[in-house]
């Protein structure tokens, strides 16, 4: 068995398109090289800023022979009066095989010529520069390149292709290059070229010679290792942040982690705003004392040795520097600005086209977040209050400079300012959750304004009709959506969808100045909308976990979701209730009833209620029914009141029994209007509890 290495040498590429280019390889050659039939016993890549490189070891040198059956024409068209005609000579001749080695095969569809023959046997050598172009050609980039006059687009320019099958080279032309055995390493500590002899010993030279550590993996540990060991040296910690981590490992080839240090004065500002500095502008991560405060340390990472490590580290530090004493100007003209100068700025900065400024949503955001409050007993006053100041920060120099800090910064500054604890936590939090993966606000206040604001700008995208279509959202409806969902569901708040959204519709018809604005749906039709925008959210949320079935999805869904928050406690029930072995039995069941009320129903001589007649019981079945309705009905409304949905579930079981004997042992459907009506009756009382806990009907068994 052999061993083959490719590398495609480029020019630098950005740390966010490194890391899936090399799952991307394995990926490829692993279904290319079966594709090829070539054995092998495993497949690694690896990826830096300047190489691409995958290798196969245990590679077998020709292809499997492999024996396989060829279906020609129809036996029917393939002979007449016991002799080939045209069609199976033609056939014959395309697979190589004489007319003695054909055969008949039987198929569903009938009789069919056919043929064995044998496949592969060919020599891996020269199959490798058409698999490996393949490969080249299926990488995806999130942006491609084209150079020169080259018909060629890559993620980057390409500068050398290595590619080795043991000693020799796999011939390659590609975007102008041919491959060779001629390496490059680290442009300053081992630049080469350097002469790969065999594929064996590439990783000896990229190692030791080129001094190129491949293994992301790898990079980041050595960052996270002497990162952790120069904090120590210094009594701290470094504050690591997973995602910068990964682009700082994706930016070098050889890390070689330092520590910087600025002056004390700087920690006078907040934490999130010296390690934003860092992070954002120089890739670097701070240092925490024992007690979590910032120390006045930075670490950065070089892609190099440097000779003299003073003057690198005296260049790193000027550098931030720089950027901390534009914070600190920033930190102090804020401090001595007064909120409501910013809030009266807020009405020239303008919102979303007809909608009014920024100071019309704050405006709007005070008077929805004290009905919030209100429903959450919470102090009103000071929810409206957060509300109005939720947006004053974007006036401040510090969030014109740092963008990605508002919210947070306008927390610091209303608690600087005198403002109440809620009030500050609220301002802070109110962007969150950023993403699916984001976390919902910690705090109630936070909860309450995070919802407040997703749903005013929801009211107002809606109600001009800029409803997301495909791909299409610009103003992340579909995130404010599932955010408000979970906000919902992670903090348990008793809160009715629709009265939400009406509350923020209601703030633009009583907002001053925005009485001429042209809807283009009306407030109902906006709202119907919107909550059928949020039903296809909360699918997609329930049926894309690990385990989901959309079929439990689409059933507790159509029991209702405007109580988001039981919403998700019935979805769990049920989905543990559709794990047990008897589950499909009890959904027939179930449908049944819930089938022949929806169809019998609207025919019944009178409206069905949940009113059974004892006196018109006839058989023991409807009798055992009947007593186990009206037993179960006390105990079912305390486990409802008490959110106890798995309770609930479980009493569905133990009812099934007495509805299975029901159906099995009476005729539903009586001549007499009366035994009809009692006996309906029945069923609908006990469709009226399935209907509150799920929609059967959307369980397909």
């Amino acid at each position: 068995m052999s061993e083959f290495i490719l590398e495609i040498g480029t020019e630098e590429m950005p740390a966010r398109f490194v890391p899936r280019l090399g799952e991307e390889l394995v990926e490829l050659f692993e279904r290319l090289l079966a594709e090829a039939r070539i054995d092998h016993s495993g497949v690694r890549a690896y990826a830096t800023p300047r190489r691409l490189v995958a290798h196969v070891s245990g590679l077998a040198l020709a292809q499997r022979l492999e024996e396989e059956i060829v279906s020609g024409p129809p036996v029917k068209i393939a002979y007449s009066d016991g002799k080939l005609t045209k069609a199976g000579e033609g056939f014959a001749k395309t697979q190589g095989v004489a007319e003695a080695d054909l055969f008949i095969q039987q198929t569903p569809k009938g009789e069919y010529l056919a043929a064995k023959k044998k496949v592969g046997g060919g020599k891996t050598l020269d199959i490798l520069p058409g698999l490996c172009l393949s490969a080249f050609k299926a990488l995806s980039f999130p942006k491609r390149m084209k150079w020169g006059s080259l018909d060629f687009l890559f993620g980057r320019p390409l500068r050398w292709v290595l590619a080795l099958l043991d000693a020799d080279v796999v011939p390659i032309e590609i975007a102008g290059l041919t491959s060779g055995r001629v390496t490059h390493g680290h442009r300053v500590l081992g630049p080469g070229p350097w002469t790969v002899d065999a594929a064996s010993d590439y990783f000896d030279i990229i190692r030791d010679r080129a001094n190129v550590v491949l293994d992301a993996r790898e990079r980041l540990e050595l960052v996270r290792s002497e990162g952790d060991r120069l904090a120590a040296t210094l009594g701290g910690s470094v504050v690591w942040d997973a995602g910068l981590l990964l682009e700082v490992a994706n930016l070098v080839e050889y890390p070689r982690p330092i520590l910087g240090e600025f002056a004390r004065r700087y920690l006078e500002l907040p934490a999130q705003v010296l390690l934003t500095s860092m992070q954002s502008h120089q890739k670097s991560f701070g240092i925490k004392g024992a007690d979590g405060s910032l120390l006045p340390f930075f670490l950065t990472t070089l892609n190099i040795e440097p000779t003299d490590m003073a003057l690198v580290k005296k260049g790193w530090e000027r550098v931030l520097k720089a950027r901390l004493e534009d914070a600190r100007f920033f930190w102090e003209a804020d401090l001595a600005t007064d909120m409501d100068e910013w809030l009266g700025k807020l009405d020239s900065v303008v919102f979303l086209g007809p909608l009014g400024s920024m100071g019309d949503k704050s405006r709007r955001l005070e008077v929805l977040c004290g009905k919030l409050g209100a429903a959450c007993d919470l102090p009103e006053a000071d929810l409206r209050r957060a509300g109005r100041l939720a947006k004053a920060d974007l006036m401040s120099e510090l969030v014109y400079e740092f963008d990605c800090l508002q919210g947070v910064i306008g927390g610091i500054y209303a608690r600087k300012k005198g403002e109440s604890e809620l009030v500050a936590q609220a301002i802070a939090e109110q962007y969150l959750p950023a993403g699916p993966d984001s976390p919902v606000p910690a705090t109630l206040s936070g909860a309450l304004l995070a919802i407040a604001d997703k749903a005013d700008t929801m009211a107002g995208c809606f109600g001009l009709g800029m409803i997301p279509t495909g791909a299409a959202d610009p103003y992340a409806l579909r995130r404010a959506a599932l955010g408000i969902s979970r906000i919902i569901m992670e903090h348990g708040l008793k809160l009715k969808l629709d009265e939400v959204l009406a509350w923020a519709q209601e703030g633009y018809e009583k907002a001053e100045g925005l009485a001429g604005v042209k809807w283009k749906l009306a407030p109902a039709e906006a709202r119907a909308k919107m909550l059928d925008f949020f039903g296809q959210r909360l699918r997609a949320l329930f049926a894309s976990g690990e385990g989901a079935d959309s079929r439990v999805a689409d059933a507790a869904l159509g029991a209702g979701f405007n109580d988001i928050r039981t919403l998700k406690a019935r979805f769990d029930a049920l989905t543990t209730f559709s794990r047990q072995p008897d589950f499909e039995q009890a959904v027939l069941t179930f449908k049944r009833a819930a089938n022949i009320i929806r169809k019998q129903g609207a025919e019944a001589d009178a409206a069905l209620t949940v009113t059974i007649n004892d006196a018109l019981l006839e058989t023991e079945e409807e009798r055992v029914l009947a007593a186990a309705l009206r037993e179960s009905a006390g105990r079912f409304e305390e486990l409802w009141a008490g959110d106890d949905f798995a309770g609930l579930f479980a009493m569905l079981g133990e009812l099934r029994p007495a509805v299975d004997a029901f159906f099995n042992g009476v005729m539903v459907m009586a001549e007499d209007a009366n035994l009809r009506q009692n006996r309906l009756n029945m069923l609908f009382a006990l469709v009226e509890r399935l209907g509150r806990l799920a929609d059967f009907s959307a369980l397909q068994v």
